[in-house]
């Protein structure tokens, strides 16, 4: 949803075709099809513990040539990569699944060349976004969803945390920037996922989202698809971080 100002994002922190990159956590492969689209000199290394993940990320991407990608399957607090050989690492919407960040920062600093840069795109919910129709509980949703997350290893708020994580990991010229992205000009079906009410029924059997906030958003879903009125911004947080030259 919305890569080209991803990209250019990403491009303003110093992504650069030719470059040697590697992407962390890649899942099925949608974002690594976009890097070797808009890199195209350039050799991508996709990393993904997950096995299932990585083999549909395999079959997405099977016409592509093995000496422009490839695929490595290890966890990102250690992986079986050399040091000193990526020259920018993208690490999309991983950190806030992680029960360790800094570990995980300070192994990528270990692949990274010297001036070399991570660039973590990552969402906060602090800072969601807006949608009309309004849901009045959605940030006390979030928040309480945020919490659960929280007491199992991840942070759903990691978003203001990253320039303070990446200083704490040794990454100099630290720099960090909000993309915006709204339904108006993106379209609203990408947007739509974000409330789909399937998202939120493990919440509610839980006890963590109570019934009457469930009925707001369940309000709030058939009032996005059925109303023409409807709209939605939302926020991903992307901060950067070069790794010294000596």
């Amino acid at each position: 949803m919305g890569w080209s100002k991803e990209f250019r994002n990403l491009a303003w922190y110093g992504l650069k075709n030719g470059m040697r990159v590697l992407e962390v956590g890649s899942g099925p492969g949608y974002i690594t099809e976009q890097l070797l689209d808009s890199l195209p000199d350039s050799e991508i290394t996709s990393l993904e513990i997950d096995r299932s993940l990585q083999a549909q990320a395999k079959e997405r991407l099977k016409d592509v040539s093995s000496e422009r990608l490839h695929f490595v399957e290890s966890s990102i607090y250690q992986m079986d990569l050399p040091d000193d050989t990526f020259d920018f690492v993208v690490a999309r919407l991983i950190f806030l699944h992680l029960h360790n960040p800094i570990e995980a920062a300070q192994e990528i600093y270990r692949v990274l060349k010297p001036g070399g840069r991570l660039a973590i795109i990552d969402v906060d919910d602090g800072v969601f976004g807006a949608v009309n129709p309004d849901i009045p509980a959605l940030h006390t949703v979030l928040m309480k969803i945020a919490d659960y997350v929280a007491q199992h290893g991840g942070n759903r708020l990691i978003g203001r945390s990253l320039p303070r994580l990446l200083s704490e990991s040794g990454y100099i010229h630290i720099d960090m920037d909000a993309v915006l992205q709204h339904s108006d000009l993106l379209g609203i079906e990408g947007f739509k996922q974000q409330f789909n009410l399937q998202r939120f029924v493990h919440f509610v059997e839980k006890g963590i989202i109570s019934p009457e906030e469930f009925a707001q958003l369940q309000r709030a879903f058939e009032a996005i698809n059925h109303s023409p009125e409807a709209y939605a911004m939302m926020n991903f947080i992307t901060a950067c971080g070069t790794k010294p030259l000596s």
